[in-house]
C-alpha cells in the first residue's frame, strides 16, 4: 500500500528524519539569527566582548566589522577567536571580496549593532556616508540597525550629536542608551554606554515585545498656527519632538500609528502616517475622523487656545501706536477626544509654567482625561525646544516621576506606563 509516497518504514523513518530536520532549520532561522556588530573607536570598545560572548549565548550568529579606530583599543584577533569568523576591517580587501564582500555581509545580517557608537560614526551614519566598510554596510543592509552610543557627556548633549541622533531615530535606527555615570575622562553624565546585558535585553525587547500589536494610536504633535493675516499668525515655541518620540515608540510597540502634525522642521518617523496641518481647527477635523476605532490618542500638539474672529484678507498695515485684536476660543481637542461615546483612551500634555501639579491634575479632571503628562516648560533645559524632557505622568490614582533624560527615552517610558494601563 502506499500512502503519500511512502511504500516502507524505512521511507517513514526518511521521512520524518527530513521534516525533522527542516523543522529544525526553521526554527534556527527565527530563533538564531545572524547578528553583525559594528565596533568603532571609543574606549567602551573592550566591553563589545563580553557583549558578542552574551551574543552567542542566545543562539545568535555573530560576525564583527570593526573601524580603523577601534582596532586601536581591540585587536580583531580578539574577536576573532571569541566568534570563530573572520573579522572585517576593509572596505576593498580582495580576501574579503572573494569569499564574503560587503554586499553579501550586508544581506547575510538579520540585525546589526553599533557599539559602541561613536560622535563621529553617529555623524558619518545620519549623513548617509559610504566611505569605509561599516557605513557601507548600513546603507546596503535591509536589517534593522541599532547603535549604543557612547561618548563625553559634553559631546553627547551637543546639539549637532542631538541633531544625528534624531535623525537616525527618524530613520528607523534603535538607539540603546546611553547610561548616566562616571566616564573614563574623569566627568560625570550622560555618555557612558550601556552595558552589553543590557544592549542585549534591548534587542530583544524590540524583536518581541509588541505590547501595542493590533492597536490603532493617534498622536498630535507641535504647534498650531492661527492666522491673522496673509502674513502674519499667532503660535508657540512646540517644536514636536516629544509628539514625534512618542509616534516613534509606539511604532516599535507595534501599533498602527497616526500622526496629526502641526507645522515642524522634523521628518516623518519610518512607518507612521504623518498628516500634515497648520490651525487648531484643522486638527480638529483631522483628528476627530482619524480618531475612529482607536484605541488609544495621546494629545501632545500645544494648540492655540484662541485664534482671530476674522482674517484679515490683506496685509495689516502699520498705523496706529496700538492694535486691538478679537479672538475666539478653538476647539478643546483633547475634551472632544475624551467625550465620545466610543471610548478612547485619552492621554494628555499640561505644558505649564507655574503649579505644575495642581494645574495639570485639575485639567485632567475637567476633561476627563485617562492619563495626563505633566512638564515645566519655565525650565530652560527641559523646555519646547530642547531635546530633554522632565515629567510627572498622572492618573487618577497614580503618579509616576520621570527625572531629566532625552525626550526619545521619557516617551519610551510614558508608552510603557500606558500599555500597563491599557
Amino acid at each position: 500500500m502506499k500512502i503519500y509516497g511512502i511504500t516502507s518504514l524505512k521511507d517513514v523513518e526518511v521521512t520524518y528524519s527530513s521534516l525533522l530536520f527542516a523543522f529544525q532549520v526553521v526554527m534556527s532561522e527565527l530563533t538564531n539569527p545572524n547578528i553583525l556588530v559594528g565596533v568603532t573607536g571609543g574606549i567602551a570598545a573592550y566591553k563589545i566582548c563580553e557583549l558578542v560572548r552574551r551574543l552567542m549565548d542566545t543562539g545568535a550568529s555573530v560576525r564583527v566589522v570593526m573601524s580603523p579606530g577601534a582596532e586601536a583599543f581591540v585587536t580583531p584577533l580578539t574577536f576573532q577567536a571569541l566568534t570563530g569568523n573572520p573579522v572585517h576591517t576593509e572596505l576593498l580587501d580582495s580576501n574579503a571580496e572573494a569569499g564574503m564582500g560587503h554586499i553579501e555581509l550586508a544581506r547575510w545580517a538579520d540585525r546589526v549593532i553599533i557599539a559602541p557608537a561613536t560622535a563621529n560614526f553617529i555623524s558619518r551614519l545620519a549623513a548617509g556616508r559610504a566611505d569605509d566598510l561599516l557605513s557601507t554596510l548600513c546603507l546596503a543592509t535591509k536589517a534593522p540597525i541599532a547603535i549604543a552610543p557612547s561618548m563625553n557627556q559634553v559631546m553627547w548633549s551637543n546639539a549637532a550629536t542631538q541633531s544625528n541622533l534624531e535623525v537616525v531615530e527618524q530613520r528607523g535606527v534603535q538607539i540603546i542608551g546611553p547610561d548616566n555615570g562616571d566616564q573614563a575622562c574623569g566627568e560625570v553624565g550622560l555618555g557612558r554606554m550601556s552595558q552589553p546585558e543590557e544592549i542585549v535585553a534591548a534587542l530583544e525587547n524590540e524583536s518581541s515585545q509588541k505590547h501595542l500589536k493590533g492597536k490603532k494610536v493617534v498622536i498630535t504633535a507641535g504647534p498650531t498656527r492661527e492666522a491673522l493675516d496673509p502674513v502674519r499668525y499667532l503660535s508657540n515655541y512646540s517644536s514636536g519632538k516629544m509628539g514625534y518620540a512618542l509616534a516613534i515608540a509606539c511604532h516599535r510597540a507595534g501599533a498602527d500609528t497616526f500622526l496629526v502634525s502641526g507645522p515642524v522642521s522634523l521628518p516623518c518617523p519610518q512607518g507612521v502616517e504623518r498628516i500634515e496641518v497648520e490651525s487648531a481647527s484643522q486638527m480638529y477635523e483631522q483628528v476627530m475622523i482619524a480618531v475612529e476605532n482607536a484605541d488609544l490618542f495621546i494629545g501632545s500638539a500645544a494648540v492655540s487656545d484662541y485664534r482671530a474672529e476674522t482674517l484679515a484678507p490683506q496685509k495689516i498695515k502699520k498705523q496706529a501706536d496700538k492694535i486691538q485684536l478679537n479672538l475666539i476660543k478653538n476647539p478643546d481637542i483633547l475634551a472632544q477626544v475624551s467625550a465620545l461615546e466610543a471610548k478612547t483612551y485619552t492621554v494628555g500634555f499640561a505644558a505649564e509654567s507655574e503649579n505644575l501639579q495642581e494645574n495639570a491634575r485639575g485639567k485632567l479632571e475637567a476633561k476627563n482625561l485617562d492619563m495626563i503628562i505633566a512638564n515645566d516648560i519655565s525650565i530652560a533645559e527641559i523646555g519646547f525646544q530642547s531635546d530633554n524632557n522632565a515629567v510627572s505622568i498622572l492618573t487618577r490614582t497614580d503618579r509616576l516621576d520621570l527625572e531629566q533624560s532625552p525626550k526619545r527615552l521619557i516617551a519610551e517610558k510614558i508608552v510603557d506606563f500606558i500599555v500597563q494601563k491599557l
